[in-house]
Protein backbone atom coordinates (compact mmCIF):
# COMPACT_ATOMS: atom_id res chain seq x y z
CA UNK A 1 0.00 0.00 0.00
CA UNK A 2 1.35 3.53 -0.97
CA UNK A 3 2.09 5.81 2.17
CA UNK A 4 0.09 9.64 1.81
CA UNK A 5 0.56 11.83 4.17
CA UNK A 6 -1.64 15.14 3.57
CA UNK A 7 0.46 17.54 5.10
CA UNK A 8 -1.89 20.85 4.40
CA UNK A 9 -5.39 20.35 5.86
CA UNK A 10 -7.67 22.70 7.61
CA UNK A 11 -10.37 21.26 9.64
CA UNK A 12 -12.95 22.76 11.92
CA UNK A 13 -15.72 21.95 14.36
CA UNK A 14 -18.99 20.56 12.61
CA UNK A 15 -20.91 23.70 14.14
CA UNK A 16 -18.62 26.04 11.88
CA UNK A 17 -17.19 24.36 9.62
CA UNK A 18 -19.00 25.28 6.29
CA UNK A 19 -19.05 28.75 7.18
CA UNK A 20 -15.45 28.71 7.77
CA UNK A 21 -14.91 26.87 4.85
CA UNK A 22 -16.88 29.38 2.59
CA UNK A 23 -14.96 32.45 4.51
CA UNK A 24 -11.78 31.13 2.74
CA UNK A 25 -13.24 30.70 -0.30
CA UNK A 26 -14.34 34.03 -0.53
CA UNK A 27 -11.02 35.39 0.83
CA UNK A 28 -9.45 33.64 -2.52
CA UNK A 29 -12.35 33.47 -4.94
CA UNK A 30 -11.62 29.67 -5.14
CA UNK A 31 -14.72 27.48 -4.36
CA UNK A 32 -14.53 25.15 -1.58
CA UNK A 33 -14.99 22.04 -2.61
CA UNK A 34 -15.85 20.55 0.81
CA UNK A 35 -16.80 21.77 3.86
CA UNK A 36 -14.18 21.44 6.53
CA UNK A 37 -15.26 18.94 8.12
CA UNK A 38 -12.96 16.14 9.92
CA UNK A 39 -15.75 13.32 8.74
CA UNK A 40 -15.59 14.48 5.35
CA UNK A 41 -11.63 14.71 4.92
CA UNK A 42 -11.83 11.20 6.44
CA UNK A 43 -14.35 10.16 3.58
CA UNK A 44 -12.72 11.92 1.10
CA UNK A 45 -8.95 11.43 1.83
CA UNK A 46 -9.64 7.40 1.91
CA UNK A 47 -11.15 7.79 -1.86
CA UNK A 48 -8.33 8.86 -2.58
CA UNK A 49 -5.67 6.92 -0.92
CA UNK A 50 -4.27 9.34 1.51
CA UNK A 51 -2.87 7.43 4.97
CA UNK A 52 -2.60 10.13 7.96
CA UNK A 53 -2.93 13.81 7.82
CA UNK A 54 -1.44 16.95 9.51
CA UNK A 55 -4.77 18.74 10.47
CA UNK A 56 -4.80 22.31 12.35
CA UNK A 57 -7.03 25.55 11.96
CA UNK A 58 -5.83 29.25 12.09
CA UNK A 59 -6.68 31.78 14.56
CA UNK A 60 -8.34 35.34 13.49
CA UNK A 61 -7.83 36.53 16.88
CA UNK A 62 -6.32 35.72 20.01
CA UNK A 63 -9.73 34.87 22.10
CA UNK A 64 -9.91 32.23 19.59
CA UNK A 65 -6.61 30.66 19.95
CA UNK A 66 -7.03 28.36 23.17
CA UNK A 67 -10.08 26.51 21.88
CA UNK A 68 -8.53 26.20 18.24
CA UNK A 69 -5.80 24.31 19.80
CA UNK A 70 -7.61 22.18 22.25
CA UNK A 71 -10.14 21.42 19.24
CA UNK A 72 -7.07 20.35 17.47
CA UNK A 73 -5.40 18.16 20.09
CA UNK A 74 -8.66 16.16 21.15
CA UNK A 75 -9.22 15.71 17.34
CA UNK A 76 -5.55 13.66 17.15
CA UNK A 77 -6.12 12.08 20.04
CA UNK A 78 -9.06 10.54 18.85
CA UNK A 79 -7.12 9.11 15.49
CA UNK A 80 -3.71 8.80 16.99
CA UNK A 81 -2.73 6.32 14.34
CA UNK A 82 -4.01 8.58 11.50
CA UNK A 83 -3.10 12.14 12.72
CA UNK A 84 -1.15 14.54 13.94
CA UNK A 85 -1.50 18.49 14.65
CA UNK A 86 -0.50 21.90 15.20
CA UNK A 87 -1.29 24.42 17.02
CA UNK A 88 -2.19 27.94 16.39
CA UNK A 89 -1.43 31.48 17.65
CA UNK A 90 -2.19 34.59 16.41
CA UNK A 91 0.11 38.07 16.01
CA UNK A 92 -1.54 40.13 19.38
CA UNK A 93 -1.20 37.10 21.85
CA UNK A 94 0.03 38.56 25.09
CA UNK A 95 2.26 35.67 25.77
CA UNK A 96 3.65 33.80 23.14
CA UNK A 97 5.67 32.08 25.20
CA UNK A 98 2.93 30.49 26.99
CA UNK A 99 0.96 29.66 23.86
CA UNK A 100 4.11 27.31 22.74
CA UNK A 101 4.51 25.80 26.35
CA UNK A 102 0.73 24.70 26.24
CA UNK A 103 1.15 23.80 22.21
CA UNK A 104 3.55 21.50 23.72
CA UNK A 105 1.75 20.02 26.16
CA UNK A 106 -1.10 19.54 24.04
CA UNK A 107 1.50 16.71 22.12
CA UNK A 108 0.87 19.42 18.71
CA UNK A 109 4.18 19.41 16.60
CA UNK A 110 4.38 22.75 15.45
CA UNK A 111 2.75 25.79 14.78
CA UNK A 112 0.54 27.03 11.96
CA UNK A 113 0.39 30.93 10.85
CA UNK A 114 -1.25 32.23 8.17
CA UNK A 115 -0.03 36.02 7.85
CA UNK A 116 -2.33 37.09 5.01
CA UNK A 117 -5.44 36.11 6.75
CA UNK A 118 -4.36 37.32 9.93
CA UNK A 119 -3.04 40.48 8.68
CA UNK A 120 0.80 40.93 9.81
CA UNK A 121 3.65 40.62 7.64
CA UNK A 122 6.32 38.16 8.59
CA UNK A 123 8.56 40.33 9.57
CA UNK A 124 6.48 42.68 11.76
CA UNK A 125 7.59 42.39 15.48
CA UNK A 126 4.43 40.57 16.35
CA UNK A 127 5.76 37.79 14.51
CA UNK A 128 9.02 38.26 14.66
CA UNK A 129 8.44 37.44 18.91
CA UNK A 130 6.61 34.20 18.17
CA UNK A 131 9.32 32.95 15.43
CA UNK A 132 11.66 33.57 18.82
CA UNK A 133 9.94 31.48 20.94
CA UNK A 134 9.27 28.51 18.38
CA UNK A 135 13.07 28.67 17.28
CA UNK A 136 14.90 25.18 18.14
CA UNK A 137 11.06 23.72 19.64
CA UNK A 138 8.49 23.57 17.33
CA UNK A 139 8.23 23.69 13.29
CA UNK A 140 6.74 26.43 11.94
CA UNK A 141 4.18 25.68 8.79
CA UNK A 142 2.91 29.22 7.23
CA UNK A 143 1.15 30.62 4.66
CA UNK A 144 3.63 31.59 2.29
CA UNK A 145 2.68 34.01 -0.81
CA UNK A 146 0.46 36.45 -3.14
CA UNK A 147 0.66 38.36 -5.26
CA UNK A 148 -2.27 40.54 -4.09
CA UNK A 149 -0.89 40.95 -0.34
CA UNK A 150 2.81 41.94 0.97
CA UNK A 151 2.32 39.81 4.37
CA UNK A 152 3.98 36.66 3.24
CA UNK A 153 6.18 37.42 0.25
CA UNK A 154 10.04 36.37 -0.23
CA UNK A 155 10.43 39.88 0.95
CA UNK A 156 8.78 39.23 4.23
CA UNK A 157 10.05 35.46 4.85
CA UNK A 158 13.82 35.93 4.14
CA UNK A 159 14.40 38.42 7.22
CA UNK A 160 12.34 35.56 9.51
CA UNK A 161 14.85 32.51 7.51
CA UNK A 162 17.72 35.13 8.48
CA UNK A 163 16.59 36.33 12.05
CA UNK A 164 16.29 32.68 13.07
CA UNK A 165 18.77 29.60 11.44
CA UNK A 166 17.01 27.34 13.32
CA UNK A 167 14.00 27.55 13.42
CA UNK A 168 12.56 24.87 10.83
CA UNK A 169 10.00 26.53 8.59
CA UNK A 170 8.03 25.20 6.21
CA UNK A 171 6.22 27.48 3.30
CA UNK A 172 3.31 26.31 2.01
CA UNK A 173 2.41 26.68 -1.43
CA UNK A 174 5.78 26.04 -2.83
CA UNK A 175 6.94 28.93 -0.82
CA UNK A 176 4.98 31.65 -2.44
CA UNK A 177 1.18 31.13 -3.83
CA UNK A 178 0.77 32.67 -7.06
CA UNK A 179 4.18 33.92 -6.95
CA UNK A 180 5.81 30.53 -7.36
CA UNK A 181 8.83 31.20 -9.97
CA UNK A 182 9.76 34.00 -7.64
CA UNK A 183 9.55 32.57 -4.71
CA UNK A 184 12.05 29.68 -5.56
CA UNK A 185 14.93 31.91 -7.30
CA UNK A 186 15.59 33.85 -4.25
CA UNK A 187 14.12 31.21 -1.25
CA UNK A 188 15.36 27.93 -2.18
CA UNK A 189 19.06 29.09 -1.66
CA UNK A 190 17.57 28.99 2.34
CA UNK A 191 18.79 25.35 2.60
CA UNK A 192 16.72 25.18 6.40
CA UNK A 193 13.15 26.23 4.43
CA UNK A 194 10.85 23.29 3.39
CA UNK A 195 7.58 23.63 1.59
CA UNK A 196 4.49 22.02 1.05
CA UNK A 197 2.89 22.08 -2.84
CA UNK A 198 -0.15 22.48 -1.61
CA UNK A 199 -3.25 24.75 -3.89
CA UNK A 200 -0.13 25.01 -6.35
CA UNK A 201 -0.38 22.03 -9.02
CA UNK A 202 -3.59 22.95 -10.47
CA UNK A 203 -2.02 26.41 -11.63
CA UNK A 204 1.39 24.73 -13.39
CA UNK A 205 2.10 22.51 -16.28
CA UNK A 206 3.49 18.56 -14.72
CA UNK A 207 6.81 20.53 -16.90
CA UNK A 208 6.48 23.44 -14.18
CA UNK A 209 5.89 21.50 -11.24
CA UNK A 210 8.52 19.02 -11.63
CA UNK A 211 10.88 21.69 -12.09
CA UNK A 212 10.07 23.50 -9.25
CA UNK A 213 10.54 19.92 -7.22
CA UNK A 214 13.76 19.47 -8.53
CA UNK A 215 14.59 23.31 -7.71
CA UNK A 216 13.98 22.85 -4.49
CA UNK A 217 14.82 19.52 -4.01
CA UNK A 218 12.87 16.43 -3.19
CA UNK A 219 14.21 15.73 0.27
CA UNK A 220 12.68 19.66 1.21
CA UNK A 221 9.06 19.09 -0.10
CA UNK A 222 6.24 18.12 1.11
CA UNK A 223 2.78 16.97 -0.38
CA UNK A 224 -0.39 18.68 1.05
CA UNK A 225 -4.19 19.24 -0.91
CA UNK A 226 -5.12 22.09 1.22
CA UNK A 227 -8.67 20.25 2.30
CA UNK A 228 -10.82 21.90 1.96
CA UNK A 229 -9.99 23.52 -1.16
CA UNK A 230 -9.61 20.87 -3.57
CA UNK A 231 -10.29 16.90 -4.36
CA UNK A 232 -7.29 14.77 -3.08
CA UNK A 233 -8.02 12.37 -5.60
CA UNK A 234 -6.99 15.05 -8.28
CA UNK A 235 -4.45 16.22 -6.35
CA UNK A 236 -2.93 12.94 -6.10
CA UNK A 237 -3.25 12.38 -10.12
CA UNK A 238 -1.77 16.04 -10.49
CA UNK A 239 1.25 14.76 -8.07
CA UNK A 240 1.73 11.44 -10.21
CA UNK A 241 1.79 13.07 -13.71
CA UNK A 242 5.06 15.06 -12.82
CA UNK A 243 6.17 11.31 -13.03
CA UNK A 244 8.75 11.86 -10.37
CA UNK A 245 11.30 8.96 -9.83
CA UNK A 246 10.27 6.28 -6.94
CA UNK A 247 12.80 8.11 -4.37
CA UNK A 248 11.71 11.79 -4.98
CA UNK A 249 7.53 10.36 -4.58
CA UNK A 250 8.82 8.03 -1.69
CA UNK A 251 10.24 11.65 0.13
CA UNK A 252 7.47 14.02 -0.57
CA UNK A 253 4.70 11.84 0.36
CA UNK A 254 5.41 10.68 3.57
CA UNK A 255 9.21 10.62 4.53
CA UNK A 256 10.15 14.03 4.87
CA UNK A 257 6.91 14.60 7.04
CA UNK A 258 7.98 11.44 8.88
CA UNK A 259 11.26 13.59 9.40
CA UNK A 260 9.96 16.72 10.29
CA UNK A 261 7.00 16.17 12.41
CA UNK A 262 7.40 12.71 13.92
CA UNK A 263 5.04 10.50 12.10
CA UNK A 264 6.21 7.08 12.71
CA UNK A 265 7.15 4.92 9.68
CA UNK A 266 4.67 2.63 8.84
CA UNK A 267 6.26 -1.14 8.83
CA UNK A 268 3.99 -1.31 5.14
CA UNK A 269 5.89 1.56 4.09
Amino acid sequence: MRQVIDCHCHIYPDKIAAKAAGNTGKFYDIPMRYDGRLSTMLEAGEAAGITRYLVFSVATTPAQTASINRYIADTVAAYPDRMLGLGTMHPDEENPAAVADEILALGLRGLKLHPDIQGVALDDPRCMRIFEVCEGRLPVLLHTGDKRYRYSNPEELIPVLKAFPRLTVIGAHFGGYSVWQDAAEKLAPYSGLYVDCSSSLFAMTNEEGRRLVRLWGAERVLFGTDYPMWDPTEELARFDAMELSERESALILHENAERLFGFPPCENA
